[in-house]
């Protein structure tokens, strides 16, 4: 089997601003996955959006060219109603907000599902779905009030659309929240479960991770030890990957999925940097300068990064060149 780069068994990628925003495909994404998949390497879904059924998004996925199993979709959706199995006994009453996606797995699951908090659910599960109004988070909140366990599938505060961004479901889990005084378990990204869920159908030895965000995907990656990749097609900008504290830095950084199909360029240390390709950035006193190369280009700011996060200044201490992120 052909590996990514010579060393990943796997790719596991995430799908809102990754491979598609809302009904529209991303630029080069598909022709990547097909590509790849040419080349024998398994590629898997890694997906915090709850709301619609594997074969709904595999049917998507089909209309952009691009073939997956239903299976190889791992849902929060999916991990979320693993978590309801530890809280709740086999066949209890669950209320759900969400999408049919959501609903289905719940059935699935052995779960008895209810509209109301007036039905004494044994738990809630809330995932995003555009059709949510204040009637679910209410009944949600009522229900929780009551006893009830409460799961989110995740908290995405925004969700990458073909207009721009609309808020995620991290927005509708704040309003229950700002009701009820507490917080939910949370199924997805960027816990661990989903991402280990997906290494084990895959049976992953080296699995590589690409996402669009820093705060759930890089984070959740690695928080489960998998190699990450910051693809800048989604929600996550340059400012933030050059700010990014320890546990939201990527592996690597790429400006679209295409770029998996080269070598990646490694920025190299230099006497008071780094070079990337045709970039050279150093660290002169608390100033982080590019010297050579374009200060926008990728390549800029991979060796960017790289001199930031090898210095002992924190970020805040440095003046980073406003070119490398605006």
């Amino acid at each position: 089997m052909n590996k990514i780069w010579g060393a990943y068994d796997v790719l596991l990628a995430d799908l809102d601003g990754v491979v598609y925003e809302g009904t529209k495909a991303i630029v080069d994404a598909p022709e990547t996955i097909c590509e790849l998949q040419r080349l024998d390497v398994p590629i898997g879904y890694v997906t915090n959006n709850s709301s619609r059924k594997p074969e709904a998004i595999a049917s998507q996925l089909a209309g952009f060219g691009v073939t997956t199993k239903p299976e190889d979709i791992i849902g929060s959706g999916q991990v979320g109603v693993q978590l309801l199995a530890t809280l709740v006994s086999p066949g209890s009453k669950i209320l759900v907000v969400g999408g049919d996606g959501l609903r289905a797995r719940v059935l699935e699951g052995g779960f008895e599902l209810v509209e109301s908090a007036d039905d004494k659910p044994e738990a809630v599960i809330q995932g995003f779905a555009p059709d949510v109004a204040w009637k679910h988070l209410a009944e949600a909140a009522f229900a929780i009030q009551q006893g009830a366990k409460w799961v989110a599938t995740n908290s995405d505060w925004t969700l990458p659309q073909e207009r721009g961004m609309a808020p995620g479901n991290g927005t509708l889990v704040s309003a229950v929240h700002t009701a009820v005084g507490q917080l939910p378990l949370v199924a997805g990204k960027p816990e661990p479960a989903i991402f280990e869920a997906a290494v084990r159908h895959f049976a992953a030895k080296r699995p590589l991770f690409i996402g669009d965000r820093i705060d759930t995907d890089i984070t959740g990656a690695n928080r489960t030890g998998i190699d990450s990749v910051l693809v800048l097609t989604g929600v996550s900008t340059r400012k933030e990957v050059l700010g990014i504290k320890l546990e939201g830095r990527p592996n690597f950084i790429v400006g679209s999925m295409a770029e998996l199909l080269k070598p990646y360029d490694v920025p190299k240390q230099t006497k008071r940097g780094f070079s990337c390709a045709n970039a050279s950035v150093e660290l002169l006193g608390n100033k982080v300068v590019v010297t050579e190369g374009d200060p926008k280009s990728l390549s800029a700011l991979r060796a960017a990064c790289a001199v930031i996060y090898s210095s002992d200044v924190p970020i805040y201490g440095l003046d980073v060149e406003s070119a490398l992120y605006e």
